[in-house]
């Protein structure tokens, strides 16, 4: 469907930096992280939490009592009267969780939802599933993280195999995806420029970072931590990550830690919301999308023409693109089959290069669309994502 009726305030939306596992957020357990941070940024923006009436909730790898969700992250930023959905979608999560919003808002059903996004790719569970059937009863085990990524059960595939597997399809060569790596590294320097100056428009920065205690502040984090430098001398030193791929650690991304979180309201509510009501942004359309087995790359394009179709549009008609590119083959593959320029997506940077905590990372990329339409003087803006299972979900958003 086409949305009319589903807002985003302008600057109602934030992000953490983003931190490579194991680094300076990997002790944090990711929902009450994600409230401290939303209850700040809220009375950061005078924003009460007396406004809201939902909280939806993303979160793909489990922390202790997650079990309570939603009405335990609205309790924690000061809005206990409210409760919501947990929405775990993969890496398409932040588009699920917004599309449902938008979709609660287009209802009449609510007012204004707290989208929050939150994972931590770190330390994740270590999990055993008791099976009195088995051989002397012995269960099953899974590291929710590392065994998660490294195979599909359907496809029976890993998610490095699933590139690999788009790359030979679709004859897309090595030179090709370090060319995209390294413009991508380059693109993200353009939002470091003038101190941060693009990130700074919605970016929790500089972070305090607190210990176990949650008293003492242990580290302050100014920005994305873990991004590597790239060079194409580096890229061409790279061994392919798996025997007879293309595929190096060179063009695929890292998992990270981080949370973000976007208010989804009526037009009215995002005319009082907003840090400039002159700024209008519309949701507009949404699509989801399905590869073959083992091909995840190829579902974006599915999933965008069938957000395109639904908003009336074409891909001519979109001024910016922001994709999550878990590998440098994805961008490549899509802007072949939707005749664009690999340059003119994913402008200041991508998760390809400042990392994938799972359900938080499309939410960022929609974020960044918007600042990055707003600095455009306005229009249509495109954000695809692929996800586990060969999935993709993409979403229309329109900046007047």
């Amino acid at each position: 469907m086409k949305f009319e009726k589903a807002y985003i305030p302008y600057g109602a939306y934030w992000s953490t930096p983003y931190c490579r596992w194991q680094g300076s957020l990997s002790h944090l357990h990711a929902l009450k992280f994600a409230a401290q941070v939303a209850a700040k940024a809220l009375a950061d923006r005078k924003i009460s939490p007396e406004v809201l009436d939902g909280l939806f909730l993303g979160s793909t790898v489990p922390q202790k009592s997650s079990f309570y969700g939603a009405p335990w992250a609205a309790g924690l930023i000061g809005a206990p009267g409210i409760t919501g959905p947990l929405v775990s979608q993969a890496c398409a999560t932040s588009g699920r969780v917004i599309t449902s919003a938008a979709l609660e808002i287009e209802s009449g059903n609510h007012s204004a939802i707290l989208a929050m996004l939150c994972d931590r790719t770190s330390n994740s569970p270590h999990i055993y599933y008791p099976n009195p059937m088995g051989i002397g009863g012995v269960g099953d085990k899974e590291d929710w993280v590392w065994d998660n990524f490294s195979r599909d059960p359907f496809a029976k595939n890993s998610m490095l195999e699933t590139a690999d597997n788009v790359a030979k399809r679709a004859g897309i060569d090595r030179a090709a995806q370090d060319d995209v790596a390294l413009m991508r590294y380059k693109q993200y320097q353009d939002a470091l420029k003038d101190d941060c100056a693009f990130l700074r428009r919605f970016m929790v920065m500089p972070l305090e970072v607190k210990g176990p205690s949650g008293r003492k502040v242990i580290k302050t984090v100014t920005g994305d931590e873990g991004v590597f430098a790239t060079t194409a001398e580096g890229l061409a030193k790279l061994k392919p990550a798996a025997d007879g791929g293309t595929v190096t650690f060179g063009t695929q991304t890292y998992p990270a830690d981080g949370n973000t979180a976007v208010i989804v309201t009526t037009r009215e509510k995002a005319a009082e919301l907003s840090r400039d009501s002159s700024k209008l942004i519309r949701l507009v359309s949404y699509g989801q999308g399905r590869a073959d087995k083992g091909y995840m790359a190829m579902a974006n394009v599915p999933a965008t023409q069938q957000a395109l179709k639904r908003a009336g549009i074409t891909i001519k008609d979109v001024k910016a693109i922001k994709t999550h590119n878990p590998f440098a083959v994805n961008d490549v593959y899509f802007a072949n089959e939707m005749g664009v320029d690999t340059s003119a997506m994913n402008r200041y940077g991508s998760s390809l290069v400042w990392g994938h905590p799972q359900a938080p990372t499309g939410a960022r990329l929609i974020i960044e669309l918007i600042e990055e339409l707003v600095v455009l003087g306005g229009g249509y803006g495109l954000f695809t994502g692929c996800a586990a299972g060969d999935t993709a979900l993409a979403i229309v958003v329109k900046v007047d």
